[in-house]
């Protein structure tokens, strides 16, 4: 659900840009107030994590469309709405600046199509009813599924009406949510089942970090080293190896353009000067665009592929592995400013 800068006008990415830069704002306010910087290990292997996984497209079968994990849901569920949105945002940020993926002009919608749907309206407001105090295997599933579902609906609706209202591409609205609501409809069942089986597995493993229903005056835990050891090395795992055998199909935004215009791309017949200047600063921070060295893609691009028939592509492991670090990195970096006090000037 990545969108790129050919769907928005900038009329609509400035407005998206500053309301999810005000979401951020207040998500970073809570964070500081509640004290959950203790939660910064668990947020840096989670925002890795998660950035991995969205490198593993999985086919849906009988669409020739593929479908990857979000992850709103699953680090909302663990971090809490806050921690969970700015990690997901942080995650989305370093995809566009460093891997091209989504542009920078619909960063703002990106944002708030992917955490803030899942991590401040699926989560607190259908996941955690549903799941209730103390919840079991069944209920944990029963909640992650239809949140999960709820929270990419409403994404997917959202990039509908973005595009809409931008006015700027050859989408109309009804043919695009009868794509875009069905494709994401398979992908939210199978996140639900992924959020569940983590889930299910922490309630195990570190049933503390689990919050009660009370999310506001639940005690924050920290991780143990077990977890964050296992989501560390499970972030790597997909990222260094799990990735080569991503799904090729076009995932369910590039299927959906592709079935109304014939194109998995779209492609502005005269940019604004707003388009371009992003489009050349994204040219300068990317150095994996497409999750590719530059030269690699060009060769790609220009059909000569003698190793297509392998497996085995490091360059996609060098961009899974680059892209969790510098995500963990970020996060730590955050949290280490976020949890330092202001200092007190002594009388001399």
């Amino acid at each position: 659900m990545h969108m790129a800068d050919g769907f928005i006008s900038p009329a609509v990415g400035c407005t998206m840009w500053a309301a999810s830069a005000a979401i951020t704002a207040l998500c970073a306010r809570k964070v500081r107030q509640e004290k959950e910087v203790r939660l910064v290990p668990l947020m840096g292997v989670l925002g890795a994590f998660i950035f991995a996984c969205q490198m593993l497209n999985f086919t849906i079968p009988g669409t020739g469309s593929s479908g990857h994990l979000g992850g709103g849901l699953i680090l909302a569920v663990l971090l809490g709405p806050y921690a969970g949105f700015l990690v997901m945002a942080g995650i989305l940020a370093v995809q566009a600046l460093f891997f091209a993926d989504g542009g920078l002009l619909a960063l703002g919608c990106n944002i708030f199509n992917m955490g803030f749907f899942s991590c401040l309206v699926a989560y607190p407001f259908i996941y955690r009813p549903l799941a209730g105090k103390n919840p079991g295997t069944g209920r944990i599933t029963l909640a992650s599924i239809t949140a999960a579902v709820i929270g990419l609906q409403l994404g997917a609706f959202s990039v509908v009406l973005e595009t809409t209202a931008s006015g700027i591409s050859a989408l109309p609205f009804a043919q695009f949510v009868e794509l875009m609501l069905p494709i994401h409809l398979a992908i939210g069942v199978v996140e639900g089942l992924a959020t569940a089986a983590i889930v299910i597995f922490i309630s195990r493993a570190q049933p503390s970090l689990l919050r009660p229903a009370d999310l506001e005056t639940g005690p924050v835990k920290k991780a143990s080293f077990t977890v964050l050891g296992i989501f560390a090395v499970a972030a790597l795992l997909c990222g260094a190896a799990l990735s080569w055998f991503a799904s090729a199909y076009p995932d369910g935004l590039e299927w959906s353009v592709a079935g109304v215009t014939g194109s998995e791309e779209t492609s502005l017949a005269e940019p604004s000067s707003l388009h371009r200047s992003l489009e050349s600063v994204q040219a300068s921070t990317a150095i994996m665009p497409d999750y590719a060295l530059p030269a690699a893609e060009e060769t790609a691009s220009s059909g000569e592929t003698e190793g297509a028939s392998s497996i085995v592509n490091p360059e996609t492991s060098l961009a899974g592995v680059l892209g969790s670090v510098i995500i963990a990195a970020l996060v730590f970096a955050a949290g280490y400013l976020f949890g330092r006090k202001p200092h007190s000037h002594c009388p001399r």
